[in-house]
């Protein structure tokens, strides 16, 4: 499985604002506490709940996963979640929450009784706004009819579904537990009992080639999932395939298949509303839209991030990752391993690396209402931006250009300011 990840800048000029033995109703005073920035309104929130466990360890993943050795204790995991997200709640009163995703690892193998445990809990414990988005990941190999149903029937109301590829031969060198048949059979669950759902694929596959690809876009689309996210395979540091490389396409092959992908996705009739996210008219997913428009999620579990903005200041929070470690700290009142304020020099780019990955851009105002910085600010970055024809803009948006798309990285480190 990928889950979308919040871009976020982990290294540069963060300096720390807590200690970790302090209880978050000290810290949640000191947050309040003047500071640098003044924000006039506090962005949307959304609700990210980290499973960490999967049936095996895929070689490209860098995720925080770990293997189900025989089992895991998830009576023990939901109570230590519901204990994090209970000394979590100081940061966040009075705030609505306005999506939920449940990411992992792979969440799906919760059984049906604990996901409806877990959403009893975040609905007893915080305001759920009534048209909440709420997400679950899921893979092919566990799912079983029954359990999906109960998973509707307890809240879920969208899946995210780690396909990666329906050539089995790919996928057992992804180091999948499903092959072909079990993907097709997990979407016919899927479209059975969710009528928002998306499909994660991957290209750019060891040994993989262009008709290859083809034939999984294709495969993808008659099932007509609402929501396709299409990953081009890196090799991550820290991953068996970073060891190991395996022989993947060159650079002109996997730019051939990105060129075919948005044409078969285009003549499907998707918006490719982010770099890697095509969607049907209306279904953009609403957890990952409120990442990239710089707007505050709270994670809890295992290894999750936070990102929660306050009058005056922005802060970064990260829990502890192995899930033993976790559980105790959970439950000994505090699981936040390290918590950052983001320094207002790093904030420009802290917010185009996020808002410049969707295509249409972003409204100049929320540049202000995310970071509390003045536009004219960064002034000098967006004219070297306009005259690379890297950008585009007027008077309400500023976008990438379809040359800004293409050399993004380039783009976002315009606004990567020297320390």
């Amino acid at each position: 499985m990928i889950p979308i990840k919040p871009v976020s800048q982990l290294t540069g000029t963060v300096r720390p604002t807590t200690d970790i033995s302090q209880i978050p109703q000290d810290v949640a005073t000191k947050f309040l506490s003047p500071g640098s920035l003044s924000l006039s309104v506090l962005p949307p929130l959304s609700l990210y709940i980290h499973f960490p466990w999967c049936v095996s360890k895929c070689p490209y993943c860098d995720f925080n996963s770990h293997e189900v050795k025989g089992r895991f204790d998830e009576d023990a995991y939901l109570t230590a979640l519901r204990a994090d997200l209970e000394a979590s709640l100081p940061l966040i009163w009075g705030r609505k929450i306005y999506t939920v995703f449940i990411g992992g690892g792979t969440p799906s193998l919760m059984s049906a009784g604990g996901v409806d445990r877990l959403l009893s809990d975040i609905r007893t414990l915080l305001p759920i706004d009534g048209g909440a988005e709420i997400t679950l990941e899921a893979n092919p190999g566990t799912f079983e009819t029954e359990k999906f149903r109960s998973f509707r029937q307890s809240g879920i109301n969208r899946l995210s579904v780690g396909i990666q590829s329906f050539n089995s031969q790919h996928l057992a060198s992804l180091g999948r537990i499903h092959n072909g048949d079990d993907a097709k059979r997990a979407i016919d669950i899927a479209k059975t009992h969710f009528d928002n759902f998306n499909l994660d694929l991957m290209f750019a596959l060891p040994g993989q080639t262009l008709t290859e690809t083809q034939q999984d876009i294709e495969m993808a689309l008659s099932f007509a999932p609402p929501h396709l996210s299409l990953y081009h395979l890196t090799l991550e540091p820290n991953t068996y395939f970073a060891k190991y490389p395996p022989a993947i396409p060159d650079d002109d092959t996997s730019a051939e298949m990105q060129e075919l992908i948005h044409a078969k996705m285009a003549g499907a009739g998707y918006v490719n509303y982010e770099v890697s996210a095509y969607a049907q008219p209306g279904k953009a997913s609403r957890h990952n839209q409120n990442y990239w428009n710089f707007g505050d999620y709270l994670g809890i579990g295992a290894g999750a991030h936070s990102k929660l903005s306050f009058p005056h200041r922005i802060v970064r929070q990260a829990r502890f990752k192995q899930p033993k470690a976790f559980i105790e700290a959970s439950m000994a009142g505090n699981a936040v391993q390290e918590s950052n304020e983001i320094d207002a020099r790093d904030l420009p780019f802290e917010f185009m690396l996020n808002a410049l990955r969707l295509n249409q851009g972003f409204p100049v105002n929320l540049f202000q209402d995310r970071t509390g910085l003045l536009l004219n600010s960064i002034e000098k970055e967006l004219q070297l931006a306009e005259k690379k024809g890297l950008i585009q803009r007027d008077h309400q948006t500023i976008s990438p250009t379809p040359t800004g798309r293409l050399f993004l990285n380039d783009l976002q480190e315009i606004f990567l300011r020297d320390v």
